[in-house]
């Protein structure tokens, strides 16, 4: 029976994909020297926010998910950020792969607030494997499933998903709204002659701090 141990060796940027993707360069060996025919592999990626320190900047861009620090020993707990899955072609020993990482700017998921909020330094990535083996014995093909215990970290440099949602949204925020919010934001955005969403955002913000300033 094969028996598989994984790595995580890199992870970059699709730099040609239509939405944004993270590649992870995944090496995979087989310990036995059993013949690999096919591998499909399934991935659960976890984001393990514990495992490094935060400044004061960050702090406040969490608040959100964690709170203030007095409760990071209670909050800071790994949490999930994404599925992946691929196949990989047959070996023998060891092979490469790359599993694609489809992102989301979407500020409703847990893990975009999360990596936005980061200046710098690395995120703890925990990568839980699973799928299915495809030998070829003697007898012909047999299948088995990859250990549910089988696993890889990897500390990934925030400005490799920085980078990405650049490259991707190059000076833009993405925020979702309801249907109601945004019919009422477009009469606004008519109603003053406004040239885009972002100068209507802007004016109605700037009549917030004004109102706030007159009651002050």
């Amino acid at each position: 029976m094969a028996e598989l141990t994984f790595t995580v060796v890199d992870i970059a940027p699709e730099p040609y994909a239509v939405a944004p993707t993270l590649l992870a360069r995944v090496r995979v060996e087989e310990t036995t020297g059993e013949r690999v025919h096919a591998l499909a592999l399934r991935a659960q990626v976890r984001i393990q926010p514990q495992r490094r320190r935060y400044d004061d900047t960050e702090e406040q861009a969490l608040l959100d998910l964690f709170g203030d620090r007095t409760r990071f020993a209670q909050t800071l707990k790994p949490f999930l950020w994404l599925h992946a899955s691929t196949v990989a072609q047959g070996f023998t020993g060891s092979t490469e792969i790359t599993l694609p990482l489809p992102c989301t700017y979407d500020f409703e998921v847990a893990g975009t607030t999360y990596l936005h909020a980061l200046r710098d330094g690395d995120v703890p990535l925990l990568f839980l494997f699973s799928g299915t083996v495809f030998t070829r014995g003697t007898t012909g093909f047999s299948v088995a499933q990859v250990p549910w215990d089988s696993e890889a970290a990897f500390r990934m440099p925030v400005a490799v998903w920085r980078d990405l949602m650049e490259t991707t949204f190059p000076g833009t925020e993405w925020v979702r709204m309801e249907r109601d919010t945004v019919d009422a934001l477009a009469h606004y955005r008519h109603v003053r002659g406004l040239t885009s969403w972002d100068a209507a955002v802007t004016a109605l913000l700037a009549e917030v701090s004004d109102a706030a300033g007159e009651r002050s």
